[in-house]
């Protein structure tokens, strides 16, 4: 049985475990690569069960410890070709390891049947993943997107379970501490997703069939868990928690624990 392994879930550090106890894939790797291995070991998985390394974007804390791991797993780096132009220019991929561009279709790896959808973000050639498991189960890793493209709804919509961004809390963000330009960006359709339209999108994917919403990439100065779950419940309030759907909060860090779609 396929399950979704939220390991690191912010501003700082992002990466996710798809798959069952034998094989499955990473979403990105932007903590060290000792704290991932030591998430996988928290949640009862063996370093051997990753089979790829997927990378949705080249900010910092989507590859921070992509060189360390991928040399040490010996596995390929897949990511979209923009990407990994960038990250082999940037020294972020070791001697050795395989890179395999997903701009083309659909790829296997991992058990797992992977599918890139482009996203509006400040990096190039970003892009989220909806992912077909063995069993037969649709889930997608959708974070760091600026606007909410019909591409986007085209690939997350029929997945069972999403990691969906909640970045801001708008208010928090105008009267909080970063400078004006940042917070233009952050904002802008080439930013991060607020806690309305992240509602808003939540609420078209319960209504198309999703049934367990993973709130993920919370800002650690602009946001809170609770604001962030109160703007999706009243996106949802034509729904019931519980019955309808499941709602949680990607934590920064794992302490075990995973999605079952």
């Amino acid at each position: 049985m396929a399950k979704f392994y939220p390991l690191f879930s912010s501003s700082s550090a992002n990466a996710s475990y798809v798959g069952g106890r034998n094989a499955g894939i990473l979403v990105d790797a932007g903590a060290s690569c000792k704290k991932i291995l030591e998430a996988l070991d928290r949640n009862g998985l063996q370093k051997q069960c990753v089979q790829g390394i997927f990378i949705t974007h080249t900010h910092s804390d989507h590859i921070k410890g992509l060189r360390v791991l991928a040399g040490k797993l010996g596995v390929p780096v897949y990511a979209t070709q923009s990407s990994l132009e960038t990250l082999e220019q940037g020294g972020h991929i070791p001697a050795g390891i395989r890179t395999i561009p997903v701009d083309t279709g659909a790829i296997c790896c991992g058990d797992c049947e992977i599918t890139a959808f482009p996203t509006m973000h400040d990096a190039k050639g970003s892009c989220g993943y909806r992912i077909h498991t063995a069993d037969d189960r649709f889930c997608a890793a959708c974070t760091d997107l600026g606007v909410v493209t019909p591409e986007v709804r085209e690939a997350l919509q029929g997945c069972e379970m999403v990691l969906l961004e909640s970045n801001y809390d708008p208010t928090m963000l105008r009267n909080g501490p970063y400078p004006p330009e940042l917070k233009r960006r952050i904002a802008s359709e080439y930013g991060h997703l607020s806690n309305e339209e992240s509602a808003s999108l939540a609420e078209f994917l319960v209504r198309s069939g999703t049934t367990r919403i993973l709130l993920g990439h919370l800002s650690p100065h602009n946001n809170t868990p609770q604001r962030a779950a109160q703007a999706a419940a009243e996106g949802l309030r034509e729904f019931t928690n519980g019955l309808d759907y499941l709602l949680g909060i990607a934590p920064v860090e794992t302490q075990g624990g995973a999605v079952i779609f």
